[in-house]
């Protein structure tokens, strides 16, 4: 399998977060789709089944944390790999991503060799 037919769905209302990992990411050859907010997330995840989903958590209409837990609950969602993309770098913000059901949690600002190699590891186990 090619990494054109990997998804990756980049849910963050701010729109350099989208804007830089688009640019990062595009150039490697995956499918990319892109949310502003919560509620829009959950949609997309059930259309188009990403392969893994950046997730902010301070998104307009439902939080990253709850968007998080619909998807990990939903038996056909599941396996989506969640990756926590956000400024809240608290022990205690990590805790609540993992007990979400996230598979990983980054802190912004990020290092884009970091995102690509983490990437490169998830996808390439799939």
């Amino acid at each position: 399998m090619t990494t054109m037919q990997k998804k990756i769905l980049i849910a963050d209302d701010n729109e350099n977060i989208r804007d830089a990992l688009t640019y990062l990411l595009e150039d490697e050859g995956y499918e990319l789709f892109l949310a502003k907010d919560g509620k829009d997330t959950i949609r997309m995840v059930r259309e188009h089944h990403p392969d893994v989903l950046f997730l902010d958590i301070m998104m307009p209409e439902i939080n990253g944390y709850d968007v998080c837990k619909t998807i990990k609950e939903d038996p056909a969602l599941k396996q989506t790999h969640i990756i926590i993309l956000t400024a809240k770098g608290q022990v205690a913000e990590q805790e609540r991503g993992k007990e979400a059901g996230a598979d990983e949690y980054i802190v912004k600002p990020f290092s884009p060799m970091d995102i690509l190699s983490k990437i490169k590891t998830i996808l390439g186990n799939r």
